[in-house]
């Protein structure tokens, strides 16, 4: 879902409460976010607020933002560029053009010369072309995203370059809904050149800023079909056509309900300003206060989802390539190991021509024996340079030389398989990372067991992130590794004998612990505390997954075990599918 001019202009209406505010900081979390931290000097909003900038392909957005970010230990040149620019600077205006998916928030600033400037900080919202660009005099200072020529296939020509003229992303001549008569948008939607398209086409060609789920939801209003054609409205249909552009005018000005849509298992589906209705009972509503907490809160978990991403993605290639060349090597020595299944055959020939060495001869090329294994006969090739004596004895060596094979195989095929499983639950333990510090960890551990170079210079978290913690319905308090390592101190060191472990069943994923304090669990809570389980593990999208459970202190860690590596006994099965909103209650988020 991408934030339309209309739901853009609604943000820019609660941001303009910021005008006046100093910019306090500015860092760079991921490579295409912006944290901007204005301190308001007085009135009832007095302190600091944080404005986020997105330029993300499919999250890109501007709000205010209550969620925490993990400042990168060195900025980004961009940050940079933007600290040298705009700090002490005063937020003097907010501009959009109409309902264009382009805001530009002016700022009042002192140069190195001591001059007063204007800088201009331009968020353009336009999908996967979103950029991020900062302004002074018309021209490009720099930008999040630079565009060459034959760069922006979308906007042809339009380049994004330091030291350029700036150019507006190209526009559509259209109706702002804003400014121009609601009588007027109604001439245009219904004057003939339309009606043979649906209402809601017919409306995003008319009015700009507007997102599909809007041009839809009117139609579904007038009409009572989505798909309903202009052509085939009657008189009564237009009439509810202009009521709805009335009541969208109004929300437009500040009477608006900003609300998500969720499917059945709480995911968020889509947003919008107005009420929507068009789904029926498919999708539930939540109804924010503002438009920023809306997007703040549609946004905030994929958005950490994909810093973490964008941050493990190095690290998850190196790990995966490993992991890809631990599974080739098992799967060569397990063939290697089937070819060692024949040298029964071998002793036997040996055996047999050593019983029949007296009819044999040297220079013979093969020979057809009794089989006292089988009670048949048995044709064996021979060496014809080699005496009988020789040929039995090569056999023999043969046979000695695949049984060591055979033994020397099959531990190692045993440590492969134990690498991969262990490199398994790095990649899943990477692919759940949120932060630097957890990242930090697991890069520590992979360089402790030699998968990355540079031991002795390592850089080790500054402070170890505590496990995640969960309270069960009936109020046990329930732990979840966040790694290998601390899947080991979780359960190694943290645990209590009686407490309960839990791991998914021969799948990669985090140990987690039941504190029992001596009591003995619910089977509700056991219930829950496997969910978290299997949602804390590679099998999070899956149903009816089994979980492992037992005592702690049945839970052992064999000699030389890889981290996150156990062995345990006396353990009980249960089949658990993961609910997101029954883990968010858990979570304390209800």
């Amino acid at each position: 879902m991408s934030l339309d001019g209309a739901f853009l202009h609604c943000v820019k209406r609660e941001l303009n409460t910021l005008i006046g505010a100093r910019v306090d900081k500015i860092f760079q979390p991921s490579k295409e976010e912006i944290v901007v931290s204005l301190r308001m000097l007085g009135g009832a909003d007095k302190g600091a607020k944080k404005l986020a900038f997105s330029a993300g392909g499919t999250s890109a957005r501007v709000h205010l933002t209550e969620q925490e970010f993990e400042n990168p230990s060195a900025p980004p040149l961009f940050c940079t560029l933007l600290r040298k620019h705009l700090n002490g600077g005063r937020l003097s205006a907010i501009r959009q053009d109409g309902l264009e998916r382009v805001l530009y928030f002016d700022f009042e600033c002192v140069n190195e010369i001591g001059d007063r400037v204007l800088n201009t900080l331009a968020v353009e919202i336009l999908g996967r072309y979103s950029n991020i660009i900062l302004l002074r005099g018309g021209r490009v200072v720099d930008s999040i995203k630079r565009i060459t020529d034959g760069g922006d296939e979308n906007f042809t020509g339009r380049r994004i370059l330091p030291n350029i003229p700036y150019e507006t992303p190209p526009r559509i001549p259209r109706l702002c809904l804003t400014d121009a008569e609601t009588s007027d948008v109604l001439s245009a939607v219904f004057g003939g050149e339309y009606a043979e398209q649906r209402l809601a086409k017919a409306l995003q060609s008319v009015l700009e800023g507007i997102a599909p789920i809007f041009a839809r939801e009117c139609a579904f209003y007038s009409a009572g079909d989505v798909d309903a054609v202009v052509g085939e409205l009657g008189e009564s249909e237009r009439t509810r056509v202009l009521e709805f552009l009335e009541t969208a005018k109004s929300a437009l000005q500040g009477a608006g309900r900003y609300c998500i849509l969720t499917d059945e298992t709480g995911k968020y589906k889509d947003f919008s300003f107005i009420e929507i209705h068009q789904y029926g009972g498919l999708y539930k509503t939540v109804e924010f206060q503002s438009p920023c907490a809306l997007l703040d809160e549609f946004y905030g978990a994929s958005a950490v989802r994909e810093r973490a991403k964008q941050k493990s993605r190095e690290l998850y290639r190196t790990v995966n390539s490993a992991y890809e060349r631990a599974l080739r090597r098992v799967e060569l020595q397990k063939k290697e190991l089937s070819d060692c299944a024949k040298r029964e055959e071998l002793r036997i020939a040996g055996d047999l021509i050593n019983a029949n060495i007296y009819r044999l001869e040297k220079g013979m090329t093969k020979c057809i024996l009794d089989d006292f294994y089988s009670g048949g006969q048995r044709e064996i090739a021979l060496d014809a340079r080699l005496t009988p004596a020789q040929n039995a004895q090569k056999y023999y060596r043969e046979y000695r030389k695949l049984d060591t094979a055979e033994r020397k195989l099959t531990v190692l095929i045993k440590e492969g398989n134990g690498e991969t499983a262990y490199l398994d639950s790095v990649l899943d333990s990477i692919e759940r990372a949120r932060t630097d510090s957890e990242l930090a960890e697991i890069r520590a551990e992979l360089t402790e067991q030699g998968y990355l170079r540079g031991a002795r210079t390592a850089v080790r978290p500054k402070k170890l992130a505590e496990p995640l913690k969960y309270l069960s319905s009936d109020g046990f308090e329930i732990l979840v590794g966040r790694n290998n390592k601390q899947n080991d101190l979780l359960t190694l060191k943290t645990a209590n004998a009686q407490d309960i472990w839990l791991h998914v069943k021969d799948i990669a994923g985090s140990h987690v612990i039941i504190r029992t304090n001596g009591a003995e669990p619910t089977e509700k809570t056991i219930f829950e505390a496997g969910m978290l389980a299997v949602y804390h593990s590679k099998a999070r999208t899956s149903q009816n997954v089994p979980v492992d459970f037992t005592a702690v202190k049945f839970v052992k860690k064999p000699a030389g075990a890889k981290p996150g590596m156990v062995i345990f006994t006396n353990n009980k099965t249960l089949f658990v599918t993961p609910d997101e909103s029954v883990i968010e209650k858990l979570r304390g988020k209800d």
